[in-house]
């Protein structure tokens, strides 16, 4: 045997697999995908990965090794009792169960390359396709940068801190008016799928009272949990590039999630153009076809107020709505914005980072936005600083202008 095929042989061993099953993702990616792919199949689109902070070492360190992982990646489909599963949730329908079953990634859609110290990873092609890279691609590069960092000490560390949220959460006292409850919403920047699947079992062993469901698909299936998720800001900005006036994707893209979805996954996100510009385009309508409203950028407590207020402006009892706050939590602020709210509403908490990679680590903020749709450039005006994608300047003057949005400092 050839010294270059012994490590070739020796690689293929040691090669640890970031993504098993094409399930282990987050929900809303199907939800989404399903009504993208009954009405705009023939989208075209971009999606570009960005870390937002300085790493601990450089992530172009890892470029081979998570180029190794998307070629493994795009071996996989979907199996059949996978496909049942699916199929078992009433709001799927059986075409898109059909395209799943003929579904795998393209591994001619991705690119990944090393500009100095950055990772650069772009997919680009058909939507339906391209739009189910962005999960995998952010949970590989995080498991891929910690396993440098992985000791025993970490992990040691991170079950202390797993201990201490579980006691936290016996604290909580007598329900208010709604019981507290939370999600794991953890998927994307998690430190390993290892370490989350032993997050999820613990809370839903420990604490199944408060722990209501996860994210990942996968890990709802195994442990009998129900899978969570509507909607993410995709699929609103896809709106503004698929032939309505910018000034009405909003209620465009509302209004097809009711076509398709009809009474099922009622939660809005609201913060692809800010909070005032949504409520501005959530009317009587829309108020009583949704079940609530999804909170992930600005101020949680002025954003609460304003869900409020505004069901109160169109005579809704706001106790038949919830909010779902799902930005940068950990439990203590979740607590602490449950006992702010669950006497006037239903709340309900997506916590991600703080749940699956909680270990004394800096983590990393990464994304992977939709960056344009059929060549046109999409945006997300946050109500937060630093979380708009956006390099056409021209754009994003012209959507502040059309939803009256002011630029951030």
């Amino acid at each position: 045997m050839s010294r270059t095929t012994d490590t070739a042989m020796q690689a293929e061993a040691a090669f640890s697999p970031v993504v098993t099953s094409l399930l282990g993702t987050d929900l809303y990616k199907f939800t989404m995908l399903q009504p993208m792919l009954h009405s705009m199949p023939a989208n075209q689109a971009e999606y570009r990965f960005v870390c937002r902070n300085e790493p601990g070492y450089p992530l172009s360190e890892i470029r081979e090794e998570v180029e190794r992982q998307l070629a493994h990646l795009c071996t996989l489909r979907f199996t059949e009792e996978e496909l049942r599963y699916l199929g078992g949730l009433r709001y799927m329908k059986s075409d898109f169960i059909d395209f799943l079953r003929i579904f795998q990634l393209q591994h001619r859609y991705v690119t990944v390359a090393a500009e100095g110290d950055h990772l650069v990873i772009v997919a680009q092609g058909p939507q339906i396709h391209v739009m189910f890279f962005e999960i995998f691609v952010l949970a590989i590069v995080n498991e891929i940068y910690f396993r440098r960092l992985a000791t025993p000490e970490v992990l040691s560390e991170g079950r202390r801190r797993l201990r201490e949220k579980i006691a936290l959460l016996r604290t909580v006292g007598a329900r208010r008016q709604n019981p507290f409850e939370f999600f794991d919403f953890g998927v994307r920047r998690r430190f390993s799928a290892a370490w989350q699947e032993e997050v999820v079992a613990t809370f839903a062993k420990e604490v199944p009272e408060f722990f209501k469901g996860t994210s990942n698909v996968y890990l709802a299936k195994k442990y009998g949990l129900v899978p969570i998720g509507t909607m993410a800001h995709e699929y609103l900005q896809t709106f503004q590039a698929v032939g309505v006036q910018l000034k009405g994707f909003q209620k465009a893209a509302l209004e097809a999630w009711v076509q398709e979805y009809r009474g099922d996954l009622g939660v809005a996100l609201t913060d692809v153009v800010g909070m005032d510009a949504f409520l501005a385009d959530f009317d009587l309508y829309f108020a009583k076809l949704f079940d609530g409203l999804r909170h992930d950028s600005g101020d949680p407590v002025a954003w609460g107020e304003k869900a409020l207020a505004h069901y109160e402006r169109l005579k809704i009892n706001a106790h038949t709505k919830r909010l779902v706050f799902s930005d940068g939590l950990d439990l203590p602020t979740a607590i602490g914005l449950y006992e702010h709210f669950a006497d006037r509403i239903q709340t309900g908490f997506g916590i991600g980072t703080n749940l699956t990679n909680d270990m004394g680590l800096p983590t990393l903020n990464i994304v992977m936005k939709l960056v344009s749709c059929n060549g046109q450039p999409v945006a997300k005006l946050s109500d937060s600083p630093g979380k708009t994608l956006c390099d056409d300047e021209t754009f994003l003057a012209y959507l502040r202008q059309v939803f009256r949005v002011a630029a951030h400092p």
